[in-house]
């Protein structure tokens, strides 16, 4: 699956839910270190999550602190590296939608 064809579904739940797309890169910037230009590319390349990952410029430190439940599953239980990757962004983007404080979403 690649990141392009997700990208739209995590901008409209932040938008409909009153929050900005500025907000949403703000959140995936901090736990992938992708700036603008870089989203902007990998999305523009259809890059599937592996490779979004794979490639992101760093993965945040902090990302282990992102814990609950998404799916069903326990965030931090995941064993699958990626899948744990792409629930964190998940959970990020759930919490933004729910209206919490950007600074606790992004574990400050």
């Amino acid at each position: 699956m690649t990141f392009a064809s997700v990208y739209p579904h995590y901008v409209a739940k932040a938008e409909k839910k009153g929050r900005t797309k500025e907000e949403l890169h703000a959140v995936i910037e901090w736990l992938t270190g992708y700036d603008e230009a870089a989203l902007q590319q990998v999305i523009d390349q259809r890059v599937d999550f592996e490779t979004f990952f794979a490639q992101a410029p760093r993965l945040n430190p902090n990302a282990s602190k992102i814990t609950g439940v998404i799916c069903g599953y326990r965030v931090e239980e995941i064993e699958d590296k990626l899948m744990q990757k792409v629930r964190y962004l998940d959970k990020l983007v759930d919490e933004l939608a729910k209206g919490k404080a950007m600074d606790k979403i992004l574990r400050k």
